[in-house]
């Protein structure tokens, strides 16, 4: 066996992990193979004699090439780390690991809210094990920057009751209160139910038929959404409450919610037909 063939064995036999990095950074499983694919191209023209840990160093190169696949696709800025240390999160590494493990389809889309360093920061991590240090080097930061981008992905992610748990109920309390107002043009009930920083984003589909590519600030989603969300009716996205429009019994836009207590601090619409075909959509009754 050449040391050509034997790296291209090495690299089959990581396929698997780098595609599930790139699939849960992307979202996509076309984008994935495509960065699976320039990661191979890379390693090809790499020196095998240089690379001390072949899955870290695959790992790596994966994420640096999501990464720019998603700065790609936004225009959205990086918002601004405190200067000030952000609060400790309040769950354990068992919590923070069943918040890993839910990250379904749906979520997946919840992760577009997210900016691409967040992402990065989350993905890698909480799902991965990747230390801080390593995703530090890829976003030019320090560990501690890198640790607050994963902490505020967790928070913004983090639709749950004190436990870390999921809290389908509250979360479907909180997601019928936003329609009604909605619905209602109640501006006052909007302003109450809505994070201070919640953030509205659409895909590509979506603002190709007339959504926002992003709102930002509780002031801004309610002034869009009073009045409206007349057609979208509630449904369970992956088991936990969201809307959808529909036409003639099929989804054409999905609406996700991430909440926190009792306040909605994210939406993302989903128009993508084959993102839609990921996320299990049911009636709710």
């Amino acid at each position: 066996m050449t040391e050509a063939d034997f790296l291209a064995q090495r690299f089959e036999q990581s396929r698997p992990h780098l595609a599930a990095v790139a699939y849960r950074m992307l979202g996509s499983t076309a984008e994935a193979d495509d960065a699976v694919q320039e990661t191979w191209l890379r390693l090809s023209r790499s020196d095998p004699a240089a690379i001390d840990n072949l899955t870290g160093w695959l790992t790596t190169v994966v994420g640096r090439i999501c990464l720019d696949m998603l700065r790609a696709r936004t225009t959205r800025r990086e918002a601004p780390l405190d200067q000030t240390p952000e609060p400790a999160d309040d769950l354990g590494p068992e919590q923070d690991a069943v918040l890993a493990d839910t990250v379904g389809a749906a979520l997946l889309v919840v992760l577009d809210t997210l900016t691409p360093n967040e992402r990065l920061a989350f993905v890698l991590h909480d799902l991965f094990g990747v230390a801080f240090a390593e995703i530090a080097a890829m976003i030019d930061a320090t560990p501690e920057a890198a640790r607050q981008y994963a902490s505020r992905a967790r928070r913004r992610l983090r639709g749950s009751d004190a436990s870390g748990r999921p809290d389908p109920p509250r979360q479907r309390r909180v997601v019928e209160a936003f329609l009604a107002a909605s619905r209602g043009g109640d501006f006052d009930a909007l302003l109450r139910l809505l994070a201070p920083d919640v953030v509205v984003t659409g895909d590509a589909a979506a603002v190709a038929i007339g959504a926002d590519a992003e709102l930002r600030g509780r002031r801004h989603v309610a002034e869009a959404y009073s009045g409206r969300a007349l057609a979208a009716r509630l449904v369970l996205l992956d088991g936990l409450a969201g809307a959808a429009w529909s036409l003639r019994g099929e989804v054409k836009v999905a609406f996700v919610f991430t909440t926190d207590g009792d306040l909605v601090t994210g939406i993302h619409l989903v128009a993508d037909p084959r993102r839609l075909e990921e996320i299990n959509v049911e009636r709710a009754v």
